[in-house]
């Protein structure tokens, strides 16, 4: 799996840095799964607008089942997959925080989709869990070691996304990647990115989307100039 960057450094005018995880023990990527070209151009966008402000930050793919993790200034530090909520969909349901979980519906069951500033905090449950989205429940955790009946491990190494969306709501990746990677990165917080199910680009990433319709109309300028 190959990473390439585009449009990081000022206009857009520097030369792509292309990022080769599948070098990195950090990558649990299924071999030759492509990154889609929104989550490079996110990623690009985030590091060039400093979006972030020098937090870490991830990006989660829900259709493609991926995490990809980068430091403060934009360096990839891993790539994995991922579980996330069973239901497709990107809101999250009213007092769905003061239910048990089982008795969540299963329509409910949604990873919410947007910007998030996260962090470790306390639970109920835990001592201390990275939340992504703390007003929705929603936290960034290693598989449950109670949850071979769902076969969340197996559901993680197979090589497509199809059998990913299992959760609640949580995000879970496996225990290496999260030692390894989640809780050094984000050990004083950060930003998460997670892409829609269904909601528009416009709705959950507006400042992306507008970026992305100016460079659109830009080029189409530029050909009917070309044109004349």
């Amino acid at each position: 799996m190959a990473l390439a960057f585009a449009g990081i450094g000022a206009a857009n005018a520097q030369e792509a840095e292309v990022v080769q995880p599948a070098t990195s023990p950090n990558d649990e990527l299924p071999q030759d799964q492509p990154v889609s070209d929104m989550v490079i151009e996110l990623a690009g966008w985030v590091v060039a607008t400093k979006d972030t402000q020098g937090y870490p930050f991830a990006i989660m793919d829900k259709g493609n089942a991926q995490i990809l993790v980068f430091d403060g200034n934009g360096k990839l530090r891993g790539a994995a997959p991922g579980l996330f909520g069973s239901a497709v969909g990107d809101h999250t349901a009213p007092a769905v925080t003061h239910v048990a979980l089982s008795a969540i519906p299963g329509k409910d069951r949604t990873t919410p989709a947007g910007r998030f500033i996260g962090g470790y905090g306390p639970a109920a449950d835990a001592e201390s869990v990275l939340w992504v989205d703390y007003d929705a429940a929603i936290s960034l955790h290693p598989i449950p070691p109670g949850s071979k009946t769902e076969r969340r491990a197996e559901r993680l190494a197979t090589p497509t996304p199809d059998d990913n969306r299992i959760s609640h709501g949580c995000i879970n990746v496996s225990p290496t990647f999260y030692a390894a990677v989640i809780n050094p990165t984000f050990a004083k917080g950060g930003v998460f990115y997670v892409l829609p199910d269904v909601d528009s680009l416009e709705k959950t990433f507006p400042e992306f989307a507008a970026s992305r319709a100016g460079k659109a109309a830009d080029g189409e300028g530029g050909k009917r100039h070309a044109s004349n």
